[in-house]
């Protein structure tokens, strides 16, 4: 049996420490900042007395005689000091829990409210069990109050219920509790069509916090879900009743209900009709929150191939709303501020975001994880800066999905209606909303669009050129970036029709006076150079001109993404860069900023990353600002270190941001990279290596990743240098052949077998280690770059060293064949697959049982060269003469295509 609400645990208050607390919440109000700061110096001193959270639950549960003000003072006070100092409530938390048990009884909400926070807090810290070892259990009671028949107990039960779903609710479902939620949620239903509105909202909130949570607690929701499930009769007869409910949050409540219960499509199928009429309905509700919550339903129900059926005879009737939530609202607009010519007014520091400053930082990170093929970087397309989610947002957004999901049929029913919103005698919100939708199903109608481009193009160029309003041109830059590809693709002999047009119209916005238009203008530019990578070559010039005058004129935000295209456009064009010219137009800038930035400015990381790749593509052309640089990396990195020391010392100094490390090993890297054996006499003429023992000793994983790349970069191009940190630093890197974390593990791969081909034979007493940790690797289902760099090294290795490694072959031979056949034919292919030759001369019968993978391995080459070509069928026929009068048999199991190109190429059939 547990304690009823009217069994109370012990506590004897001094009236004198009561009216003293009192005194001191009431003074605790003043407006005079002094007298403030007294009081709380002197409410930490309460804090200090044992029971001083009894008094305050005191103090808001049954000081009556007290303004409700004062205690819900009181009331915040134990609630923060439940969160801040839970674990040293064990003996007075028994009274507290049942004074806030009480107080849900209160006559003021502002009390119950209260409480009901203060009990949800307790829960939060304490789980269920702190009532159950207090011979409290918190569900039934807060059930006891549902049927109590009191008002005042029913909303504190329902407003406790509520918070408890949102914050506890995998309390609710766990069995040594008997999974409270299995009786709650059809207590909850039946209040769903009770006659207050309050009443109504929590219990229906309560429910709805429960459906979401299970979605996101993924194995721990499913109990949860399973108890909607059971009463989802009666929930879908109290959610009909409330569809039409006055109380917009109760709609919105209904709306999310929707959406959830979309995961049990089957269920609702019978009613789905009704539901996207519904929904349909509320979308275009005038409260722009409400038609929000209504408009989520549509992206989530596009995505379910089971609704494809029922949802494609809405179509006709969503788009239009779809399309009228895409028009930017008022409260956009102010929020935008975009309507006139601001690029002369400079940014305030609070609007330049952390993830601008890291997003070119973040890309040189992914470029240094070492890949042998494509990867796709899907990067955010961001149609507008409303930074906050919005309708506008989620309607293109749905559209978007909508698009990919139904593809090219829908654009019988969408094109004339935007082909009517972008007349000119619209408004121009109409006209911007229009061009979003068009950029919206850029891809999945990209075929159905195909067609008009012809046409479409020229229009959003010549909008692009002309528009007057700032928020036009801004959309307009974003949509051509998306049909950028199709632009890209057609005949280079007619540049002039499209590729040129575009090309100019994008440059001249990004000279834009609106600082809106010139992120948008330069976010696009970087896509365009992306898909047109060398075609850009003949422009170079007119195109740096452009970027050059932008570091003239670009505040500090739009810096960032000036510094990403120019990283775009040296990854585009690469060597094609290493021009005089060239380099003497877009050096001054750049060398300007470097010398402008202080070395504690958080501004230098995307600046590095920048020269990272610039000093990357001109190489050579590099070298007359390399001392600068160079000089300028080694000495952040010490500093770091220097720094970081001195916190171990002091702890109340300021920890060092290791992005300085991060970022100057990269540049590092790139100038090793770029200037090829040109980097030597600074790496001579420095304390370099010895920095880079810290920086692979570090704790950091990042930091980790970019010095094992550059030590990479290192071995190819200044190895005598190298060669004597190596006892120092190979065990490390050895080390650190563990997948986790993947990057750090990759990088250290590829730094390993980058070493093994310069120093050969020196590689020998690291090998067996190096094969020991390696296989584990191969063998698992790990990262694709991982496992390439792996291989490729274990390639290199067993190139080396073949009587080491070929006695393991069998362990590994049949993932190495597979995640080696698809990267591209290089270098570092080449010796990955000499290596494997040595090693199949060494030990041939490793390799027998997975021959087919070895030969579908040898065929991924398409025609190699001559040496290895000749490796290649040396082997294959040798195989063929030992396997005899079964040959044909055997080799009849191959598939069709592999077994002509062996037939074809190496003579195999």
């Amino acid at each position: 049996r547990y304690s009823t609400l009217k069994s109370m645990a012990s506590f004897q208050p001094s009236p004198e420490d009561s009216q003293n607390i009192i005194r001191l919440l009431k003074e605790s109000r003043s407006p005079n900042p002094e007298v403030n700061a007294n009081i709380q110096k002197q409410l930490e001193q309460y804090n200090h007395m044992h029971n001083f959270n009894c008094y305050l639950a005191l103090i808001l549960g049954q000081v009556k005689s007290e303004p409700d003000e004062i205690r819900c003072v009181a009331g915040l006070l134990l609630k923060q000091n439940i969160q801040n100092y839970f674990g040293n409530l064990k003996e007075s938390l028994k009274y507290i829990q049942q004074v806030l048990l009480q107080a849900l009884l209160d006559p003021s909400r502002d009390i119950r409210n209260t409480s009901s926070n203060c009990l949800a807090t307790i829960t939060r810290g304490g789980g269920l069990e702190c009532w159950f070892k207090n011979e409290l259990n918190l569900t039934q009671c807060l059930c006891q109050l549902l049927d109590s028949g009191d008002m005042n107990g029913i909303d504190g039960s329902l407003s406790t219920i509520s918070k408890l779903c949102e914050d506890s609710y995998t309390e609710l479902d766990r069995e040594v509790y008997g999974r409270p939620v299995n009786y709650l949620v059809p207590k909850l239903i039946t209040f769903f069509g009770h006659q207050q509105v309050q009443i109504r909202k929590s219990a229906v909130h309560s429910i709805v916090n429960l459906l979401q949570s299970s979605s996101v607690a993924e194995d721990n929701g499913a109990g949860i879900f399973n108890a909607i499930i059971a009463n989802l009769e009666p929930f879908l007869q109290g959610i009909f009743l409330l569809a039409n409910d006055q109380d917009k949050e109760i709609k919105k409540d209904v709306c999310r209900s929707f959406v959830a219960l979309l995961d049990c499509y089957q269920r609702i199928k019978p009613f789905i009709k009704d539901i996207i009429n519904y929904m349909l309905h509320q979308t275009q509700d005038p409260d722009e929150n409400l038609a929000l919550e209504a408009c989520e339903f549509w992206s989530a129900i596009a995505e379910m191939e089971a609704a494809i059926q029922d949802l494609q005879p809405f179509i006709p009737q969503l788009l239009p709303v779809l399309l009228k939530g895409m028009v930017y609202s008022e409260m956009d607009r102010v929020m935008l501020a975009a309507e006139d010519d601001d690029a002369h007014v400079a940014d305030k520091e609070e609007h330049i975001h952390p993830h601008l400053i890291n997003k070119a930082v973040n890309k040189r990170m992914h470029a240094n994880q070492h890949q042998n093929g494509d990867d796709d970087d899907d990067d955010d397309d961001d149609a507008d800066e409303v930074s906050q989610w919005n309708l506008r947002k989620c309607s293109a957004s749905s559209l978007d999905v909508m698009s990919s999901m139904y593809g090219d049929p829908i654009l019988e029913v969408l094109l004339p209606l935007i082909q009517e919103r972008m007349q000119e005698n619209q408004q121009w919100e109409v006209r911007e909303s229009a061009i979003l939708a068009l950029g919206a199903v850029a891809e999945g109608c990209y075929t159905g669009m195909k067609p008009h481009l012809n046409q479409l193009i020229p229009y959003l160029v010549k909008v692009l050129n002309n528009d007057v309003k700032p928020l036009v041109r801004s959309i307009t830059c974003w949509t051509l970036s998306r049909y950028a590809r199709w632009v890209v693709s057609q005949p280079t002999n007619e540049p002039e029709q499209f590729f040129q047009p575009v090309l100019h119209a994008l440059l001249t916005r990004v000279l834009d006076n609106n600082k809106k238009v010139q992120e948008a203008a330069c976010s696009a530019f970087a896509t365009f150079e992306e898909e047109a990578q060398s075609d850009l070559v003949p422009y170079l010039r007119p195109i740096l001109e452009c970027l050059v005058q932008a570091f003239g004129k670009y505040q500090a935000k739009n810096l960032f993404i000036l510094y990403d295209a120019v990283v775009t456009l040296a990854d585009a064009v690469q060597r094609k860069l290493n021009d005089a010219d060239l380099i003497n137009l877009l050096m001054p800038p750049l060398i300007a900023k470097w010398q402008s930035i202080k070395d504690d400015d958080r501004a230098l990381f995307p600046l590095l990353a920048c020269l990272t790749s610039v000093a990357q593509a001109v190489g050579p052309g590099f070298l007359p600002y390399t001392e600068g640089v160079f000089a300028r990396c080694v000495n952040l990195i010490q500093t770091y270190y220097t720094h970081r020391a001195a916190c171990q010392q002091n702890p109340q100094l300021e920890a060092p941001d290791r992005e300085f490390v991060v970022c100057s090993l990269d540049m590092l890297s790139g100038l090793a990279d770029g200037l090829e054996g040109a980097l030597e006499p600074f790496v001579a003429n420095s304390n370099l290596l010895q920095l880079l023992g810290e920086c692979v000793k570090d704790e950091a994983s990042d930091v980790r990743q970019s010095a094992f790349a550059f030590i990479g970069d290192l071995a190819k191009t200044c190895m005598p240098h190298l060669r004597q940190c190596l006892p120092a630093y190979m065990p490390i890197l050895i080390q650190n052949l563990n997948p986790q974390p993947v990057s750090v593990c990759n990088n250290a791969s590829w730094a390993i077998g980058e070493i093994a081909v310069k120093i050969e034979g020196d590689i020998r007493p690291w090998v067996p280690e190096i094969i020991d940790r390696m296989i584990p690797i191969m063998n698992q289902n790990l990262n694709r770059n991982l496992l390439e760099n792996t291989g490729i090294t274990l390639g290199r290795v067993g190139l080396i060293c073949p009587d080491l490694v070929a006695p393991r072959m069998q362990d590994f031979i049949q993932p190495w064949c597979f995640n080696l056949r698809n990267i591209r034919n290089d270098i570092e292919k080449e010796h990955a697959f000499q290596g494997l030759c040595q090693m199949i001369r060494q030990n041939p019968n490793g390799v027998f049982a997975a021959f087919a993978y070895v030969c579908d391995a040898f065929a991924s080459w398409g025609n190699p060269k001559r040496e290895l070509k000749e490796e290649f069928t040396a082997i294959l026929q040798g195989f063929k003469s030992h396997i005899g009068d079964s040959w044909p048999q055997y080799f009849g199991q191959f598939p069709q295509i592999l077994r002509n190109h062996l037939t074809e190429v190496y003579g195999l059939g």
